[in-house]
């Protein structure tokens, strides 16, 4: 139950979103823009222009999972994600 690790495969979504987004509007960028499937347990990654807010949509056995992240300082850095 909520947890994340090395054997799930992360998607970057590459492109700048509206991030008031939650999972109906994040599920729609992952079927239509990144032709993904949405549960076939990959984890997809969503960054605010600024990298200062991370979201992670995740399906689990019995529905989607949405992990936010605000950080108060600093941004995510992009060169620790790797494409595809």
């Amino acid at each position: 139950m909520f947890s994340l690790g090395s054997s799930h495969r992360f998607y970057l979504y590459d492109a700048h979103y509206d991030t008031q987004k939650s999972f109906d509007g994040l599920c729609g960028l992952v079927i239509s823009v990144m032709q993904r499937q949405l549960t076939s347990g990959e984890v997809f990654v969503f960054l605010n222009r600024s990298r200062a807010h991370i979201k992670l949509l995740h399906w689990e056995r019995g529905g989607f999972v949405l992990y936010y992240k605000r950080l108060e300082q600093g941004t995510f850095g992009r060169s620790t994600l790797k494409r595809g």
